[in-house]
C-alpha cells in the first residue's frame, strides 16, 4: 500500500516506529498528485519545497506529527494562494494563518496543497470553480459533489491522506458521500472560522474529510477549541473524540425521520440506507420513527438566509481594497460594476442578486424575517426529536453522483440535492457522512453515504455510531 493511500492512524504508527519519515509521506503524496491530478483536478496548487521543509522539522511527539493535510482553497495559509476558486481573488496570497490551520500545525499536521472548490463555496458539484472542474475518482465522468469537491476527490483518489473542507449547507458531507469518504461537520462554533473566507457566517463550519472514522476523530481533536478572534467560537472543553471509538451501540435510539425517507430518493440509495439501518439494528441500536415536520421548507429557508449573508460578505470584493480590478473604467461606478462582473462567476452572481433582493426595502420582512422564523422552527423540530432519540440517521444525498454538466443549467434541481444536509446547518448541529454501500447508475456502482446527526456538541456519539457501523 502506498503511503498516500494510508490512514493517519496507520502512518502515525509507522512514524513512531521509525519505519518511515514525514519526508517519505510528503514525497509519496506529491508523486500521487503529479500522476493523478491532471485527470481528477482536485488540487489547484501545491508547494512541495515548503511542505518538505516542514516535514523535516516535524515534531513526531505530536499526535498529527509529520502528516500532510490538504486544505480547501478558502482557508488562509500564510504565504500561499487563497483564491476561493474565483477570478476575483486571482493572485491573492494569504497574509496570515486561519485559526484552524494554527491548531492543525500545533498538533503536528502539515498543510499541503490548495484544493479546488465551487467558487466562494457556492455549489454542490465543484463545476462552479472558475479554475477548472474536479472529477469524481470513482467515475471520472461524474461530479465529486461540492463545494468541497476537491477535498473529497483528493481523499477518495488517494491524492491526500486527509483534507479540510468547509460546510455551509452540506459541503463536507455531500461530496464525502458521493466520493465514498468520511466527512464530518461539527457543531457550529466548535472550530474557529477565523481565516475562513466567509460565505454565510451563521452557517459556515470547517471540518475534516478522511478515509476512516478514526482519522476524523483524530483531526477533530486538534481542530476544535476557543479562538478569541472568532466571536462565534465556543469556549468549552474539547473532549478526546477518539475515546468514543470502539464502544458498542446497544440500546442507543436511532431516529428515522419520516420526512427524510421519501419516494424521490434513488432506488439504489434507498436500498443501501435501509441495509445500513438493519446493520445498526443488528448491533443493538433501537430504530424509532420520528418527525421533522418543517423539513419541506429547509431548502427554501436556506436559499434566503445563505444568499442574504453572502451578499453582505461579498460586498467587500469591489476591486478597490483588494480583489479583481477591471482594466478600464471611466468612473467609480463603472469600476465597481466591471470589476465585480468580471471577477464573479454565474452562480456567485445569482446568489448575490437573490441575497440583495431579500434584504431590500419592502422584501426584508416578507422573505428574510420569515426565513429566520422558519429556521427557528427547524431547530425546534430537532430539539423535540432529540427528546426521543440519541442520534438521527438519513441518506446524505438523495441520489448518487450525477454526470458532469447534467444539472449545470438547472440550479433549482441542484439545490434540492442538499435537502437532507441543509437542515443540520440551519440548526447548528453536528453530523457525519460515512460510506454505507453503492447504488447502480449508468452501469456503474457509485458510493452512497449514510448521514448520522447528533445533538449539539455531541460529536462523540455520532462518531461512536459511525465507528461501530464502519467496523461491522
Amino acid at each position: 500500500m502506498s503511503l498516500a493511500s494510508s490512514t493517519i492512524a496507520s502512518l502515525r504508527q509507522r512514524l513512531v516506529a521509525k519505519e518511515i519519515t514525514p519526508r517519505d509521506i510528503v514525497q509519496d503524496v506529491a508523486a500521487a498528485i503529479e500522476a493523478q491530478n491532471p485527470a481528477i483536478g482536485a488540487y489547484l496548487s501545491w508547494d512541495l519545497e515548503k511542505a518538505l521543509a516542514e516535514a523535516d522539522q516535524a515534531d513526531l511527539s505530536q499526535p498529527l506529527g509529520g502528516i500532510p493535510i490538504g486544505i480547501k482553497d478558502n482557508m488562509n495559509v500564510l504565504g500561499e494562494p487563497c483564491s476561493c476558486a474565483s477570478k476575483m481573488l486571482a493572485g491573492y496570497t494569504a497574509p496570515y494563518n486561519a485559526g484552524a490551520i494554527e491548531k492543525l500545525r500545533a498538533g503536528g499536521g502539515i498543510p499541503f496543497g490548495r484544493l479546488n472548490m465551487d467558487e466562494f463555496a457556492m455549489g454542490s458539484s465543484t463545476e462552479n470553480s472558475a479554475l477548472g472542474i474536479t472529477r469524481n475518482p470513482r467515475d471520472l465522468d461524474r461530479i465529486p459533489g461540492g463545494s468541497s469537491g476537491g477535498s473529497a476527490a483528493a481523499v477518495a483518489g488517494n491524492l491526500a491522506i486527509a483534507t479540510l473542507g468547509s460546510d455551509t449547507g452540506g459541503s463536507i458531507r455531500q461530496p464525502a458521500a458521493l466520493c465514498g469518504c468520511v466527512g464530518i461537520k461539527p457543531t457550529y462554533g466548535r472550530i474557529s472560522r477565523y481565516g475562513l473566507v466567509a460565505f454565510a457566517s451563521s452557517l459556515d463550519q470547517i471540518g475534516p474529510i478522511t478515509k476512516t472514522v478514526e482519522d476524523a476523530a483524530l483531526l477533530l481533536n486538534h481542530l476544535c477549541g476557543k479562538d478569541a478572534r472568532d466571536s462565534t467560537s465556543l469556549d468549552i472543553e474539547v473532549p478526546d473524540f477518539t475515546a468514543a471509538l470502539g464502544r458498542d451501540i446497544k440500546g442507543l435510539r436511532i431516529g428515522l425521520p419520516k420526512e427524510y425517507f421519501i419516494s424521490g430518493i434513488h432506488a439504489g440509495v434507498s436500498a443501501s440506507i435501509q441495509a445500513a439501518i438493519k446493520k445498526l439494528e443488528s448491533l443493538g441500536a433501537i430504530p424509532v420513527e420520528i418527525s421533522l415536520p418543517h423539513t419541506d421548507v429547509g431548502v427554501s429557508t436556506y436559499y434566503i438566509i445563505a444568499p442574504a449573508e453572502a451578499s453582505a460578505n461579498l460586498a467587500r470584493f469591489d476591486g478597490v481594497r483588494y480583489g479583481h480590478r477591471t482594466a478600464e473604467s471611466k468612473d467609480l461606478l463603472e469600476h465597481y460594476l466591471k470589476s465585480r462582473a468580471e471577477g464573479f462567476g454565474p452562480e456567485v452572481k445569482r446568489r448575490i442578486l437573490l441575497g440583495t433582493y431579500v434584504l431590500s426595502s419592502g422584501y426584508y420582512d416578507a422573505y428574510y424575517i420569515k426565513a429566520q422564523r422558519a429556521r427557528t422552527l427547524i431547530r425546534q423540530d430537532f430539539e423535540k426529536a432529540f427528546e426521543q432519540v440519541d442520534v438521527i440517521v438519513s441518506p446524505t444525498s438523495p441520489t448518487p453522483a450525477h454526470k458532469l454538466g447534467e444539472l449545470k443549467d438547472n440550479p433549482l434541481a441542484a439545490y434540492l440535492e442538499d435537502i437532507f444536509t441543509i437542515p443540520v446547518n440551519l440548526a447548528g448541529l453536528p453530523a457525519i457522512s460515512i460510506p454505507c454501500g453503492t447504488a447502480e447508475e449508468g452501469g456503474k456502482q457509485l458510493p452512497v453515504g449514510l448521514q448520522i446527526i447528533g445533538k449539539p456538541l455531541d460529536e462523540a456519539t455520532i462518531l461512536r455510531v459511525a465507528d461501530a457501523f464502519e467496523k461491522a
